[in-house]
């Protein structure tokens, strides 16, 4: 896959991310505050996901511009011409349960955001992704890499980043339909 294919590939998933969250913004209060048995409301979901780009989104920006300074001492076109693109390595990422994690305590939702205020801060963060992804084009963002601790992904590049961010919110999409899925049952009961 080519850079250009990568980062295509890439802001059409980020941007499916969006669509796919827009339908779950508007959802009934009832069914958003609803509480599983186990776990967290889908607004308590939709939270945490803002809640875990937004640190994402920190090692993101810091390495969009540690390879950007890099591109310029380097022979990008080499680096491009000799790099293979790994996207499906994380693919697991968006199974829900496919791994063990334990996610930092920073990342937990702390219900002080409405509804409207995360929808808008999830719209905020997938646009940045793409505008990150419109300065790194040529391929810079595989010249600076960074250690993934979950699922013992190793160190991964920009794009991977990016696209761990949207692998991440897809994984959440299946645990929101879980909720729904009880909501149901427990208003047929």
């Amino acid at each position: 896959m080519t850079v250009q294919k990568a980062i295509q590939f890439i802001e059409q998933e980020l941007s499916k991310t969006l669509i796919d969250y827009y339908a779950w913004f508007e959802e009934k209060p009832e069914l958003l505050n609803f509480k599983p048995e186990v776990g967290w409301s889908i607004e308590e979901i939709l939270e945490h996901v803002t809640l875990t780009n937004h640190f994402l989104l920190i090692l993101i920006r810091k390495g969009k511009k540690k390879a950007k300074d890099l591109a310029i001492k380097v022979n990008l076109n080499e680096a491009v011409s000799t790099y293979q693109y790994n996207l499906d390595e994380l693919d697991q990422i968006d199974k829900h349960k496919s791994f063990i994690w334990i996610r930092p305590e920073h990342m937990e939702p702390m219900g002080d955001k409405t509804i409207s205020e995360i929808k808008n801060i999830m719209k905020e963060q997938i646009n940045e992704c793409k505008d990150i992804l419109r300065e790194i084009p040529n391929g810079e963002g595989i010249l600076y890499k960074t250690t993934m601790t979950v699922n013992n992904l190793g160190k991964i590049d920009v794009y991977q980043y990016i696209y761990f961010l949207c692998q991440h919110a897809k994984r959440h999409i299946t645990q929101m339909q879980a909720v729904r899925e009880e909501f149901s049952r427990n208003k047929v009961d």
